[in-house]
């Protein structure tokens, strides 16, 4: 896995759920001649927009596959949209734990990684070109410094499957996950929370919104936590965030939500990697502790500092146009030092237990700036050809994304015994082998086009033509290298509106990615990789019911990526790399009884395999870890009096490890996730488990046998909230 993180920067190189009795309870009837104060209704039963809260587990409108606010059924391709509630319920601090039970996510790739979101979607790496949020990039470049979110200023977490250029520009061929930042409300809504966790976890929260003029022309929303934690080796979990937000709607057609985030992340860096005999492997020493750290407590570091600003805004010019613009500025500052796995020290004699005791390691340590100015400018337009109504989006994007980087590999630190570590040795890095400034530009111009006719057909159709450039200057060699790609994507899909709540659809998409690897023949980098999918499904919404079921069937190309040539040296990157991805999806919400949810999602990938390559024995193999098979399900009950329990399962089918070279196949795992809690007045109780069981396993591995990495041990937390 570090080499993979490695790769992929030398190539670069190149709301709380409110308390309150349900909507169909009735009132209490007072006494008679007792006069009561009047009393104001703070409902979150407002309607459901495609940005904003979602009462419960199930939404039905979402923004992330048209950039028009669209009925999820509408919609030809796969989304999965996690609310705020769903992501309280399930104790979810970080978004990638709040993706574990969404269909067409490993949300554990590399294990118990400390200072990344990192995730697979449909078996392709999200890590680059990174997430959005508010349906802005947050681009990353491949180094090893990403942006970041934090999932109690969440409103939803929505993943759209699939590639998704027409509407994102750079994109992967697996999809797009949008974060959407909580915003300001007009009804008050204040919280004060606490939370206990294990291990040594002390967090302190808040989020206060409401008017701040009896008009309700301004409106305003604080949000911020303060934690002082540890990771479950013993390196600190510290994060400081806050993000007030302010809205003007001067008029019932306009609409100006001012975002601004700051977060400070002072984490130790750890990827509970190690060699594969006493993990995968049997030896003669046993199994290697879960709780052994291979850094150095004083060296390993992840610490950032991140800030944004922008805005949101919105205007309607009459019943048929609507003009937007969303605009971002951000910057991150970080400092990152991690502990690469050497081999064995003592390889003498391979029956003495020593031989498998003492580990070598490698320091490396990376200093990068990032600053970033994304802005994107829409109109929509409502528009009615005879019998075919349209909504129609015109839009263009910009974004521009600097990284300075200055990165170490190697010098010298003292071995470590992986049964019996001791800490403290110094380290000292090497010189730097790595010191750039990297400028990534987009402009992008879209079009698309929503048909619908006869109340039950829904046609979309879009393309979009993007220049996109990629400038690196490197301060060791004093050399500048630019390239311009420019590329034409499309999409297409039509919907079935049947009775009943029926919708079955079919669609294809397509996506690219510059390539920043220098072609040695020609002195300049690769074209674009590209992505080709063809999906067909169906949903299914009961009318009336707080309900959705969803099953899909996906084929996904990426093509056109660089892959290395080592039939002959020295290894030579070639761009003739495919890999293809064929695979079925189900996800269902539903509730059973009242007061009773269940989630369920299952996803069977059989082919997930390179089919071309200049290397042949890669061809037929994994390019990724991917399972063939995972399910997860999770269920909550609310009882009379308060009281409310959940519990989930998730299983992670086997695989070979990246590049299916793993020295032995990696088993399968089965996780059990739970919930109990309180609710009474304004209070609520809740205590949270993942991995209830304490399972340790591996998660994956890479071909070298030096790099095992364990899954997340047992982790406990205590929440005690009050609203007002």
């Amino acid at each position: 896995m570090h080499v993979a993180l490695l790769g992929l920067a030398l190539g670069s190189a190149a709301h709380a759920q409110e308390t309150q009795a349900p909507a169909d309870t009735p009132a209490a009837t007072p006494a008679s001649g007792t006069t009561l104060p009047a009393v104001k209704v703070r409902a979150r039963d407002e309607a459901e927009t495609g940005t904003g809260p979602v009462r419960g587990y199930v939404a039905k409108r979402s923004t992330a596959g048209t950039r028009t606010d669209t009925p999820i059924v509408e919609t030809p391709q796969s989304i999965s949209v996690v609310t705020a509630d769903r992501i309280e319920a399930m104790g979810a601090t970080n978004v990638k734990d709040a993706l574990s039970y969404t269909p067409g996510i490993n949300s554990s790739p590399w294990g118990d990684d400390t200072q990344y979101d990192w995730i697979y979607i449909r078996g392709f790496d999200a890590y680059s070109p990174g997430f959005y949020l508010d349906g802005l990039a947050l681009r990353n470049a491949g180094s090893w410094a990403v942006w970041q979110t934090e999932n109690y200023g969440t409103e939803r977490i929505e993943v759209l499957r699939g590639p998704s250029s027409v509407l994102y520009g750079q994109n992967g061929p697996g999809g797009v996950v949008n974060v959407v930042s909580k915003r300001p409300t007009a009804t008050p809504q204040n919280e004060i929370q606490v939370q206990l966790g294990d291990p040594e976890r002390r967090q302190v929260a808040g989020d206060f919104s409401g008017p701040l003029t009896e008009s309700g022309e301004w409106l305003y929303r604080i949000t911020g936590l303060v934690r002082d934690g540890e990771t479950s080796r013993g390196l600190s979990d510290d994060r400081q965030f806050i993000a007030p937000s302010l809205t003007w709607r001067p008029s019932a057609a306009t609409n100006v939500t001012f975002l601004s985030q700051y977060l400070r992340m002072r984490v130790g860096s750890d990827w509970s990697s190690y060699p594969a005999e006493g993990t995968l492997l049997p030896a003669p020493n046993g199994q290697i502790p879960i709780s052994t750290f291979v850094g150095e407590p004083a060296f390993n570091r992840y610490d950032q500092d991140q800030w944004m600003v922008g805005y949101l805004a919105e205007h309607k010019i009459d019943d048929r146009w609507t003009v937007r613009q969303n605009l971002r500025y951000a910057r991150f500052d970080t400092d990152y030092k991690t502990m690469y796995n050497g081999d064995f020290v003592s390889k003498t004699d391979p029956t003495d237990p020593a031989y498998y005791r003492t580990m070598s390691r490698t320091p490396f340590g990376s200093l990068e700036k990032s600053r970033s100015l994304v802005v994107t400018t829409e109109a929509e337009a409502r528009l009615q050809t005879g019998p075919v109504s349209h909504t129609l989006l015109g839009g263009l994007d910009y974004q521009n994304t600097r990284f300075d980087i200055e990165a170490n590999y190697g010098g010298t630190v003292a071995p470590i015994d992986l049964y019996a570590p001791v800490y403290g040795s110094p380290v000292t890095l090497a010189p730097a082998f790595l010191n750039q400034r990297t400028t990534l530009s987009q402009t992008g111009l879209y079009l698309q086009d929503q048909l619908k006719f006869d109340q039950r057909w829904v046609v979309t159709v879009g393309g979009r033509y993007d220049s996109a450039s990629t400038e690196t200057e490197n301060h060791l060699g004093g050399t500048t290298n630019k390239d311009t790609d420019h590329k034409f994507t499309s999409r297409a899909g039509v919907v079935y509106l049947a009775p009943a709540g029926w919708a079955p659809y079919a669609s294809y998409s397509e996506s690219f990615a510059p390539n920043t690897t220098v072609d040695p023949s020609t002195g300049k980098p690769f074209k674009p990789q590209t992505g080709q999918q063809v999906e067909a499904g169906v949903r299914y919404q009961p009318p009336g019911r707080s309900e959705s079921y969803s099953a899909a069937v996906f084929d996904i190309l990426r093509r056109k990526y660089v892959t290395w040539d080592t039939t002959t040296p020295p290894p030579t990157p070639k761009q003739t790399g495919e890999v293809e991805v064929r695979g079925v999806e189900l996800e269902a919400s539903l509730q059973p009884i009242p007061r009773m949810n269940l989630l369920l999602a299952y996803t069977w990938i059989p082919k997930a395999e390179v089919t071309e390559s200049p290397n042949a024995s890669e061809i037929g193999k994994q390019d990724n870890a991917v399972p063939e098979n995972q399910f997860s399900a999770w269920t909550d009950y609310r009882f009379d009096g308060g009281f409310k329990a959940g519990l989930g399962v998730r299983y992670v089918g086997s695989t070979y490890g990246s590049k299916s070279a793993s020295l032995a196949k990696i088993p399968a795992y089965t996780l059990v996730d739970a919930m109990i809690g309180y609710d009474f007045g304004r209070w609520a109780l809740a205590l949270n488990a993942r991995n209830l069981g304490d399972k340790v396993y591996v998660a994956n591995c890479d071909g070298s046998g030096l790099s095992c990495s364990y899954g997340t041990e047992r982790k406990v937390n205590g929440t005690v909230t009050y609203r007002w």
